[in-house]
């Protein structure tokens, strides 16, 4: 599989799961474990340009196809514009929620690069913040939003 851009051989087999080989075997702990089943979007990655639980796929379902996890994302040096706009909003608060939260981000902006405060709510309606921070984060979505299109 392409993971983050870069081709990867994983000695997994096919059955497990995708989660647990990013964190383990290839040591990209950014994707977290939240709830194990999908439905709290801590463990979200791309899976060729599609938001998914990377705690409800396979290796084999991965096998072949462009998985980004939050490492591949952005950098300290050149954060994605998601990244940079959860800063400058203080968006975060225990932080644990945010690398699904980017990733869902991401992808929402990058299929529509000027969504409005619904549709970024609709986006990550899957990511569960126990903080209470949806606010500042939406608010980050919208400025990361602004700051591609200029």
């Amino acid at each position: 599989m392409i993971v983050n851009g870069r081709a990867r051989t994983v000695a997994a087999p096919d059955e497990a799961s995708l989660l647990h080989v990013l964190r383990g075997e290839l040591g990209l702990v950014g994707t977290r474990h939240g709830c194990g089943s999908g439905q709290c979007g801590a463990c979200f990655v791309l899976l060729d340009g599609e938001v998914k639980a990377a705690c409800e796929l396979t290796v084999g379902q991965a096998r072949g196809r462009s998985v980004t996890t939050i490492e591949g994302l952005g950098s300290p040096e050149r954060p994605h514009p998601i990244q940079a706009a959860l800063l400058e909003e203080q968006a975060g608060q225990c932080g644990y929620c945010l690398s699904g939260i980017q990733i869902a981000a991401a992808a929402l902006l990058a299929r529509r690069p000027d969504p409005d405060e619904g549709q970024v709510r609709a986006a990550l309606a899957r990511n569960l913040c126990r903080c209470g921070a949806h606010g500042r984060i939406v608010r980050a979505v919208l400025r990361a939003a602004k700051a591609m299109r200029v």
